[in-house]
């Protein structure tokens, strides 16, 4: 398997007619890591990743691998493979000619495929490799099609994996087991690979970096706590977990929601109309936090916590809990730690 090579994208611009999918994007990807590129539907991830492919031109900017421009190079001289959300397997073939099809284009002897394939599905712990071999896509199950588009893949030996959304057809169980052995089989070949999702707990759990993306631009990156614990902005905040705005006015010491004149301790520098984003998972029906004075409307069970929807004026704030709560009057603890804020209407 090669090494892997870091990629640099400077300046990526795309326009589809009077639509911006890239504007000025600026990105490196570091060599031999896992990066998730994660945003919102129509954000440009997917756009962005078949750039670096080369299955489009970009209108304006330069991609480079390792230092050498590749911008001009169509897909198949990058040395780059792609796995797509419809895993793209030839029904028509078997999981052998499928796996070898690169292999064979690029004129490998029968013996070095032969040798190739069986370590590439094996490589990918698909089962019984002989087996596998010989089925037709169509007889496997969802899983096995994604390991077998990740043997194709691999089995070239690209400086860089593309993976675009490659565990979106799957089901909840699945999807979470196949994420572990892609970050393992990551880590085991050492190949650069670019993972497009906009799945944020699947970016967050296996990435080593996450580019979170919106309007074609980059809002942040960094690695998956950075994202996570100290959002950018008001976008990153409320993307990221399951968060709810909140208008207020920040003054000495203390911030009052627009809603209903409520307080909550402030000691930051922010004056004049802010907006809060709280985090479900942040706040709580108990505790000696600053608390928040609300009406419990409706509670549900998602199997391993409660989500509580508390009416606060015009807003529904979002909490989490362990346990189910009776409807009406209630107290929502804020940690003072948790308190993200933003300036309103400012750049995103």
């Amino acid at each position: 398997m090669r090494s892997g090579v870091p990629i640099e994208v400077a300046g990526g611009a795309k326009r589809y007619g009077a639509v911006a999918a890239l504007r000025g994007v600026t990105l490196e990807f570091p060599a031999g890591r896992l990066t998730a590129v994660l945003g919102p539907s129509g954000c440009g991830k997917t756009t962005l990743l078949r750039a670096i492919a080369g299955f489009l031109t970009l209108d304006a900017g330069r991609i480079r691998f390792g230092g050498d421009d590749v911008t001009a190079l169509p897909p198949q001289r990058r040395g780059t493979a792609m796995v797509f959300q419809s895993y793209a397997l030839w029904p028509h073939m078997t999981v052998f000619d499928n796996v070898a099809y690169g292999l064979r284009l690029q004129r490998v002897a029968k013996v070095e495929i032969a040798r190739r394939v069986s370590e590439a599905l094996a490589l990918v712990e698909i089962g019984d490799v002989e087996a596998v071999a010989r089925r037709k896509p169509t007889a496997l199950s969802g899983g096995q099609q994604q390991r077998v588009a990740l043997a194709r893949a691999l089995v070239v030996e690209p400086h860089v994996l593309l993976l675009d959304e490659p565990l979106s057809n799957l089901d909840a169980k699945v999807r979470q087991r196949l994420r572990v052995e892609i970050r393992r089989l990551q880590r085991r070949v050492g190949i650069t690979t670019v993972y497009v999702t906009h799945d944020q707990e699947e970016a967050l759990a296996i990435a080593d970096r996450v580019v979170l993306m919106d309007a074609g631009r980059v809002v942040q990156a960094g690695t998956p706590q950075e994202v996570y614990l100290t959002p950018a902005t008001e976008f990153a905040a409320d993307f990221l977990g399951v968060g709810t705005r909140l208008g207020a006015r920040a003054e000495p010491g203390a911030l009052v929601l627009d809603d209903t004149t409520q307080r909550l301790p402030y000691a930051g520098q922010a004056r004049g109309p802010v907006v809060l984003v709280l985090r479900s998972s942040d706040l709580s029906l108990a505790g000696s936090d600053p608390t928040l004075e609300g009406d419990l409307e409706e509670s549900l069970f998602l199997g391993d916590r409660w989500r509580h929807y508390v009416r606060l004026g015009a807003t529904l704030l979002i909490v989490d809990g362990a346990a189910p709560h009776p409807p009406g009057s209630v107290r929502v603890s804020v940690p003072r730690d948790r308190l993200r804020i933003f300036p309103q209407g400012g750049a995103q």
